[in-house]
């Protein structure tokens, strides 16, 4: 399949009901067809692997292929410019999580791109930070704990930004680093202890979220299971 006939499967199951719902949960609408996640990755695994296709989906601008994109890429071949490419396009949430946990995480620069996105003005750019923590939190399991003791204290560094989608991924990211293991459970809860202090209804907000979870008997059990 081509790109062109693939936008055409997309199209033929779009939603103007269904972009009207994604709107009030905040995705933008814009270029948007109100195709569901998981008839795109039924899609998805119909294609393939295929880099080239990935990028010319993205290069659409349509919503759901930017969806799919990620989906189909070859982590292998994604380069750090790429990365950031694509990142400056996000102008949605979903996008941007789908981008991060389906790609972004499987790749060899994955903590270096965290790291400097976190630090970014941008509203999706710095999520796309956060959200690559919480992704690599779940899904890289060779990683190390120093490595994700480097993201806590951008964690609390940020913990202060008023953006909706900014805010909700900090919170994302600490709760997911929290329940890792028990170590970075413990040092998760210790840092939204620090947040909590900060003079900020966000950072308040953050932290008490944060420690509802990683306290909670549910994540425990969990991790006394893990050892």
């Amino acid at each position: 399949m081509d790109s062109r006939e693939i936008i055409a499967k997309l199209r033929a199951h779009s939603s103007p009901e269904a972009v009207q719902g994604m709107a009030r949960f905040g995705i933008n609408p814009r270029n948007t067809l109100g195709v569901s996640v998981p008839r795109i990755r039924a899609l998805a695994r119909e294609i393939g692997r295929d880099h080239r296709l990935a990028g010319e989906l993205w290069a659409s601008g349509i919503h759901e292929a930017r969806i799919l994109a990620p989906m189909i890429d070859d982590p292998e071949l994604v380069t750090p410019n790429q990365m950031e490419d694509w990142a400056k396009d996000f102008d949605s949430w979903d996008v941007c999580d789908q981008c991060c946990s389906n790609l972004f995480d499987k790749t060899t620069v994955a903590h270096q791109m965290a790291l400097a996105w976190a630090s970014r003005k941008e509203e999706f750019v710095k999520r796309a930070g956060f959200a690559l923590m919480a992704a690599l939190a779940v899904h890289d399991k060779n990683a190390s704990d120093n490595q994700f003791r480097k993201f806590l204290p951008l964690i609390m560094r940020e913990s202060t930004d008023q953006r909706n989608f900014v805010k909700k991924a900090v919170n994302w990211a600490l709760r997911q680093i929290g329940k890792r293991n028990r170590v970075l459970n413990r040092e998760a809860i210790k840092t939204a202890k620090e947040i909590k202090k900060r003079d900020s209804s966000t950072a308040r907000w953050i932290a008490s979220d944060a420690i509802r979870e990683l306290t909670g008997s549910a994540v425990q059990k969990k991790l006394r299971k893990r050892g």
